[in-house]
Parts: C-alpha cells; structure tokens; sequence
C-alpha cells in the first residue's frame, strides 16, 4: 500500500461490510481510520468484549445537560463496525476521524435553539449520504444558512444507469455482491470512488454545508495518521466524503474552516440499539428499511433466498400458518423469476416479499405484515458490556434489573404483578420510580377485572433513547430511589394546582417514596387550605382516596393522607351546593363530572359512615334546588336512586316536576341527560320502570314543534350511548305502549304483567317455537302443544 486506501461505503450496508472486510484483508493497513466522533477512541477496545452484541450505539451527550445527546448507531452488517472487528483481533490500531462529539452537540444546539431536547443522530449514520434532513426541514449550515436544496448522490447515479428507485440500483450493485465478486476487493471502492468524485465536481458540498466542516477536520486526521503509521493507512468513511479527503488541502485551509467552533463538554458511552430503531428514518434512527434483511444477507453464507424463505416459513409454523416444504420451494423458485424478468443479478427484497405474498401468504398482506415486523425488521436488542461507562444511576438500574429478573427486550410484552409478592412488588416499586423519572421502560394498563387494589399490569418494552432519559435523571441523585425522592419533592414545592399535588401524592405512594411524602403532604395541605374552588377540590379526591386504598395494598402508612382527604371532603360536603348555581353549560358538564368522582369515593373514605350520610343530604339539595342546572339535579336523582336513598316514587315525582309544562323543554332535556345519559345504566332503568318511561316519552311527545329541534342534540347524545339492543328494546316498549307513554297500545293495557312485556301470550305464535324449545331442553316429542308447554315456554322468556 504506497497511499491511504480511500474505503467509501454506505452506512449499515451489507454488501459494503463485506467489501470492506475484504478490502481490509487484502491491503492490511497498518492502522484504520473510522468515521466517527473521537471522543470514542478509548471506548474501541470494548467492541471486542465477549460481551458486546450489536446493534450497539455510541451515545454522546452533554455533560451539563444530558437531554442534549447524538447516537451513532452500528449493526453487525455496518461496514464500521467491520472495520473495528477486523483492526482489533490483529493488534491494528483504529480510531475516529469524525468531527468531534463536543463541537458537533454545540453546533446542534444553536441550530436547534427553543426546540425539542431529542437530537437525531449525526448525519454519518443517516440513510445514504446526502439524504435528507431527518426533521424534514431545511438544513442549516455552521454559518446558519439554509440550504433550500441537497443533492442525494445515491438518487443521481440511480437515475443516470436508468433506476428510477435507488434503493434498488444500490442493492444490485453492491448490496447484493457475492463472496466471489470480492475477490476484486477494491473494485467496488473504486468505481464509487469515480463516481462521487463526479458528483462532487458538479455539485460542490451539495447542500451539506457542515461537510465541509467534518470532512476539513478528518483530513488534519488523516494527515496526522499517515505522519505517524505512513501511507499504510485504511479510512473507512460514506462514500461522499471520499473526493473530499483525495483533495490536496493545505493544513492551514482546514484549520481556518475549524476554527471558533462551539463547543461543549461531552461524555460517551455505549448503549444498546435495536433493529427497529435502526429502521426509522427521524428522530435517532439511521434510516434503513429493512435492517433484519440486511442481518440475513450478511451472516447468510450462501443461498441467501432459499435461507429467507426457510425462516420465513418457520416463523408463519409458529404462528399456525399452514406452510410445507412444496411452498418455500415454490416461493424461491417465483422470487428467482421474478429477479430475472426484472434484470436483477439477485432476487431482492421486494422480490421475496412479493413471492412470499403470493405462495406462502395466499396472497394476504395480513400474515405479510407479521413477516415484515419480524423477520424484515426484527426486534433484536443489542447488548453493552458491564465495563461501559455508565453514570451511577444507570449501574444501580442494571443492578435491580438483574436482581428483579427484569430484564429489558425490545419486544414489547405484558407483566401481570401480584403485589402480594415481595418481588412483584419491588418490580411495581421500580416502574413506578422510572416513571416518575421520565423513563418510561413501562405503562401500566388495564389488568384483568375483578382482581383488586393488589394487582397490576404493566406494558414493557426497552427503547434506546431510554439511555438518554437515565442520563438525564442521574442529575436528581445516584441511585433511582434517591433520584425519583429528589425528583417529587422538588415537583411537591413547584406545584401550583392542587390537582397537581394530589397526583403527585397517589403516584409516591405507588413508588413507595416514604422520605418524598412528608413533603408532598405538607404542599397538599398548603395548597389545599389555600384553594376555594370546590371543583378543584373535587377533581383532587378521586386521587387521595385511591392513594388511600393503594397504602393499604402496599403496607404504607396514609394517616395523615387520610386526614387531608376528610378534610377535603367536608369542604366539598359544604361548598358544593353554592358552587353548583347559576352555572352555565359548560361548566355544569364539568361540575357533573365531578360530582360522578367524588360519589364513586366518597364510601371508601375513612370515616365513610357520616360522610355518606352528609354526602346523601347534600345530593338532596341539589335535587330539589331550581337554581341548580337540570344536568346535575337530574343526576343528584340518579345516583340517590341508585343508593336507595330515594324512593322510587320520590324519583318519579321529582322527575314529573322537572318536565313539567313549566319546564323550559331545554332545561328539561339537561334533567333527562342528568339522569339517564351516559354509560351509567340509564337505559336499563327505563326499560325496568316504565313509569320513568312513560314520563320521558309523555313529555317528549308534548315537545313544541318550535323547541324540538333545539332539545334534539342532547337527546341524541343522551340516548345514543346506550347499546344498539337497549335503544331497541325502548323503541319496542314505546311502540306497544308502555304504562302512561304515549304509544298506540297504551290504551289497550289492562291488568297485571312483566314489565318489558306485553300483557299476556299470543298462544298461536308460541306453537310455533315449541318444537325447537323441546329440542333445546331435550324434553320429549309430543304430538302438540299442551300446558306445561305453555308453562315452560312462559318460565323461559321470563
């Protein structure tokens, strides 16, 4: 090697990985140059650590705010990361040329001032060289110039062979080479060499002003690299910056573009990635479509077709897809056609899907979809060894997750706690704590029904960015207990709502923060002494109570919880019905709904015996206060009826008053709303007590013609939550003639029945469906219909 050999690739390409190894071999460089931040050298031995599996990603950030972070991201088919596999085992030294990590989070920051914290990774790593912005919007160069247009070279030399996809002509090209074609190792570098040199005359930096900046600083690099190994010198870099770095400079040229760059302090480490990650193209993800795809070509040693469809059809057998040998034979032989009818040296991806689809899939995209969340793009979580650096909070983590058995997966899947268990509990305590770190590992979500306080269900899955979140939480404190302690307090002491403080109060608990709820209980009552809107204080409950039940579950000590909630309880007891006159719409709807929370919790208070006496007395109130908007009189009714509290000829009375002639019909249809809308059971009233209906129906068929269409809205709202066999059970009801409504066969009712029912059983129409009731009860064949066939049939419907 008589000068620096010049490895132009694109990132996270199989094909080029291979090159690249080959290259590697042939030339044996004495040292090997890597795109890439140089804050990372000393972090290169750990690539080698048996306990290192990729996809792996370096993560810098800044050290004083480490929301401010950048990802480089390296699967096993990236041709760096082959690069650092090969340099290491033969003793050859390998380092980053990159644009330091500290001057590009600084350059990052003033572009993205008053922006989001997220900060995708460097465009090293993104989808091809010259793709474009991953935010979608205009880059911005050092100098902040937008640049309205950026070359994608890829996309030119596509269209200038005739492609008119260029992930397609990129794959056949150099993706799809064969172990055979290698043996040429550096044709591939050089024709892509030849062509981005190209590119670049016509085009300049091609909308990518900060280039210039990277490519200045991996000359200086080079420059020293070959000072100190000679030309023997290997630079693996994307395939754009290739012209650049052949460029005759002076050293004086490039450090005039270095320099008064921003700059931050950094630190770095690894952290693990997925393939799912490595497949988005916004955000931290490097932009590839199909990274399992590119795993399989890569590890694949020959055959790569016929090992795809293999693990194709193995994965639909798991999933109880009928799939035999004659399909996946099938399928290779249709992908193979199809890649020679369409020119292809090697049947491509789309080329398999599309066989897939058609043999093995019976033409649904269905069982498609699963292959392409499984096998194209994967759930593979890679792994870091314990010797990475990491900030104490994240070595405390991976503490508890080991000793919790709670190990992080890509794969999102549900964990069922029984908090009846010591380790079940630890895992709710952990979660929780995350939380209210912001590092959302876990959500929690609706468990199975009927199984108490003591249960809980969690919906896991391990994202890369969480990284960034342990960073950035390892400000509050070493460890997560003393961290998410930390954290709630200082959000106890700038809480400004109540509401705010009582969540915060329920979510302690739950975490089991014991030194954080004294603080959190002294800014409660403060703010609760302090606040007299008694919708505030109703919104607040629901929390308290449930944090109440939740210390129960959990052994903890609520006393002083409990005594706050009493509180709160006898000012919502005395203020609530002042509060509830003279409101307009809006605002009763959203006293209604707290008026439904404080019902549901007011028993589980406590001292629940003189609450829910003093709770019922003030639901009395409301109902019989004109001044009180008809949506929460009608519901004090209802939830009075519902406790037995009020007789049911008391609730007809009070709802014969409320729909009255005096009635304004829109005041009347907000009492009907109160009393029978929602999901709350209303229908199932009326069609129990049809006094109720009648009611409901004599006054809506009294509706003037003039005010119907102004009622009709909330009706509709009102009756429409109801389930399409209720709402047809009332109109059946109606339409018979339910006692006092309206209908056509009210006049016709006379004597005893079953309410829902007509007044007695049209015998002819029942003969009819006696031979199928015998058969459904395996009584015996009879010749006709006789009395206890009438008996049984009436017991039946009953």
């Amino acid at each position: 090697m008589t000068h620096p050999l010049l490895l132009g690739v694109r990132h996270h390409g199989p094909g080029s990985a291979r090159a690249v190894r080959a290259a590697l071999d042939a030339a044996s460089p004495a040292a090997v140059l890597i795109e890439g931040p140089p804050e990372a050298d000393a972090l290169l031995p750990l690539a080698a650590d048996d306990g290192m599996r990729p996809p792996v990603a370096l993560l810098a950030h800044a050290a004083d705010d480490p929301g401010r972070a950048a990802f480089w991201p390296f699967a096993e088919f990236s041709p760096e990361w082959t690069a650092i596999r090969w340099a290491l085992p033969h003793g050859v030294p390998v380092r980053f040329i990159d644009l330091p990590a500290a001057h590009s989070l600084a350059m990052r920051q003033k572009e993205t001032a008053g922006e989001p914290e997220e900060i995708p990774a460097e465009s090293a790593h993104t989808a091809g060289e010259g793709a474009a912005p991953e935010d979608g919007g205009e880059e911005t160069d050092i100098h902040g110039t937008a640049e309205a247009m950026r070359v994608d070279p890829i996309g030119a030399l596509a269209q200038a062979a005739g492609y008119d996809d260029p992930e397609r002509w990129w794959e056949d090209v150099v993706e799809h080479r064969t172990a055979r074609e290698d043996d040429d190792s550096h044709a591939p570098f050089a024709a892509v060499a030849e062509a981005m040199a190209a590119l670049r005359e016509t085009y300049g930096h091609g909308g990518h002003g900060n280039d210039l900046v990277r490519e200045a600083h991996m000359r200086l690099k080079l420059r020293a690299a070959r000072k100190e190994f000679g030309d023997a010198v290997a630079v693996v870099c994307g395939a754009w910056h290739v012209p650049a770095l052949a460029r005759k400079t002076t050293m004086a040229a490039d450090k005039a573009l270095l320099k008064g760059l921003p700059k931050v302090k950094t630190e770095m480490t690894w952290v693990p990635w997925t393939h799912r990650r490595l497949s988005r193209h916004t955000g931290y993800g490097a932009g590839i479509d199909s990274p399992g795809w590119y795993a399989h070509l890569f590890s694949a040693p020959d055959r790569p077709v016929e090992r795809w469809m293999t693990k194709v059809a193995g994965l639909l057998r798991e999933e109880d897809h009928m799939v035999s040998s004659a399909h996946v034979i099938e399928a290779v032989r249709l992908a193979g056609t199809l890649a020679a009818m369409r020119g292809r040296p090697l049947a491509g991806l789309t080329e398999t899907t599309d066989a897939v689809r058609a043999v093995l899939c019976d033409g649904s995209d269905v069982p498609l979809d699963l292959v392409r969340d499984r096998l194209v793009v994967g759930d593979v979580l890679g792994e870091v060894p314990e010797a990475a650096p990491a900030v104490p909070l994240q070595r405390d983590l991976a503490r508890q997750q080991r000793s919790l058995r709670l190990k992080p997966e890509a794969l999102e899947r549900e964990a069922d706690l029984d908090l009846r268990k010591e380790t079940d509990a630890a895992k709710s305590r952990l979660l929780h704590r995350l939380n209210l770190l912001g590092i959302r590992w876990g959500e929690p979500t609706a468990g199975r029904s009927g199984t108490g306080t003591f249960r809980e269900t969690w919906r896991l899955r391990w994202d890369p960015e969480l990284a960034v979140r342990v960073a950035e939480a390892g400000v509050w404190g070493t460890t997560v207990l003393s961290a998410a302690t930390a954290k709630v307090e200082a959000r106890a002491l700038e809480a400004a709502a109540l509401a705010d403080v009582t969540a915060l109060a329920e979510r302690c608990l739950l975490a089991a923060l014991p030194d954080a709820l004294p603080v959190v209980m002294r800014a409660l009552a403060d703010r609760a002494a302090l606040d007299a809107d008694v919708g505030h204080l109703a919104e607040a409950l629901p929390a308290l109570v449930r944090s109440l039940r939740y210390g129960d579950v959990r052994s903890t000590d609520t006393a002083a919880l409990a005594e706050v909630a009493s509180g709160l309880a006898d000012r919502i007891c005395v203020g609530l019905p002042p509060a509830c006159t003279g409101l307009d719409a809006d605002g009763a709807a959203a006293m209604r709904t707290s008026l439904d929370a404080v019902h549901g919790v007011i028993g589980l208070l406590p001292d629940a015996g003189r609450q829910t006496l003093r709770w019922a007395a003030v639901l009395r109130r409301l109902a019989d206060r004109d001044t009180v908007p008809g949506v929460l009189r009608g519901r004090a009714v209802r939830l009075l009826l519902d406790d037995r509290r009020l007789a049911d000829d008391e609730a007809a009375r009070l709802m014969a008053l409320a729909l009255s002639a005096g009635t304004p019909p829109a005041d009347a249809a907000a009492w009907i709303e109160g009393f029978v809308g929602g999901a709350s059971g209303g229908g199932m009233l009326l069609i129990h007590d049809e006094r109720l209906l009648g009611l409901v129906d004599a006054w809506l068929t009294g509706v003037p013609a003039e005010a119907f269409t102004d009622v009709l809205p909330l009706l509709r709202r009102t009756f429409s939550a109801y389930q399409p066999g209720v709402r047809r059970t009332l109109g059946e009801l109606v339409r018979r003639g339910a006692p006092g409504a309206g209908g056509p066969g009210a006049a016709a009712h006379s004597g005893p029945h079953t309410p829902g029912f007509g007044p007695g059983l049209d015998e002819t129409r029942a003969d009819a469906v006696l031979p199928v009731l015998r058969l459904l009860l395996g009584t015996a064949e009879a010749d006709g219909p006789n009395d206890n066939d009438l008996t049984t049939l009436r017991g039946v419907t009953r």
